[in-house]
């Protein structure tokens, strides 16, 4: 089975699918920035990554979602579009991808499911920012509408610093997304659902109220309940996501709160915690889901 991963060359992910791979699949990496297509009566590939034309793979894999400017982020969305629409299973799903990617649309998903979410305010300027503030109980978690790992994020609880954090973000033209702080009890809950598998990582960061492994969050395995596997599964649906890592919250006020669902999840921590070949789960669901025409992808 021959299998295209959008990654960068020296991806650690790309190593671990190769390495799981064996020789059952054939896997190649690919770069955002080497795709390119072709319309009309053009020789070549209609969608091809570099030498490679698209078509000749059995199912794409993205595995990165590198910045870019707007033109080549819709561009880059386009052609997965078009690829998927020709045949090709792509895991996971550009217009999945496109919801994750954007916290709001996101989290309205998530809500708009039946799920409980953080209380959240959207808007465009530092006026309404601040009515928000206020109404969120003057202590927010402030995060930029797209990004990933912790990076960009601010807790703040104190309203001269919040109208200096809001006033920036509009000079810069920004969407402010906040949300009401959640007391916790120092640990949140990572799960990775693939297909019918459901995965999860208690993270613990006694350093930062931010969980991120990457921001020194440790990590243990647990047992997750038919709960907690119903709430992650039902976020996954909600966002279109075959594959997801799914970020869950109990709060101390006794509920569980979806976070936010990541579309191009790693696995590196939870391989290690968990002591499991993830990279091998991820490589036989994309190969059901090529299997079975792409059924069950959103």
């Amino acid at each position: 089975m021959r299998i295209a991963v959008l990654c960068s060359p020296g991806s650690w992910y790309l190593r671990d699918l190769q390495r799981a791979g064996g020789d059952r699949y054939e896997v190649s990496a690919c770069a955002f920035g080497q795709l390119a297509a072709r319309l009309g009566d053009v020789a070549g590939a209609a969608a091809g990554c570099a030498e490679n034309d698209l078509a000749r793979f059995d199912g794409l894999m993205v595995r990165s979602m590198p910045p870019g400017s707007l033109e080549q982020v819709v561009f880059r969305m386009d052609v997965l579009a078009r690829v998927e629409r020709s045949g090709l299973v792509v895991l996971n799903p550009p217009r999945s991808l496109e919801i994750a990617i954007d916290k709001y649309l996101a989290l309205a998903r998530l809500g708009d499911a039946g799920l409980r979410i953080p209380p959240t305010v959207t808007c465009q300027g530092r006026e309404a920012a601040m009515e928000a503030f206020r109404d969120l109980g003057r202590d927010v978690v402030i995060k930029p509408l797209f990004g990933s790992e912790g990076r960009g994020i601010a807790r703040v609880n104190d309203e001269a610093l919040a109208l200096r954090a809001f006033s920036m973000l509009e000079q810069l033209g920004a969407v402010i997304y906040l949300q009401r702080f959640l007391p916790h009890h120092g640990f949140d809950v990572r799960v990775l659902v693939v297909g019918d598998r459901v995965l999860a990582m208690r993270r613990r960061n006694p350093d930062d109220w931010r969980t991120n492994v990457s921001l020194g969050a440790t990590t243990e395995p647990i047992d997750v309940d038919e709960g907690l596997i119903r709430i992650a599964r039902c976020a996954a649906d909600a966002v279109g996501t075959p594959l997801a890592g799914v970020d869950l919250l109990p709060a101390c006020d006794g509920h569980v709160y979806v976070l936010e669902v990541n579309a191009v999840p790693g696995w590196k921590a939870l391989a290690r915690t968990l002591r499991l070949d993830v990279a091998r789960l991820v490589l036989e669901q994309l190969e059901r889901l090529v299997e079975s025409g792409g059924e069950g992808k959103t």
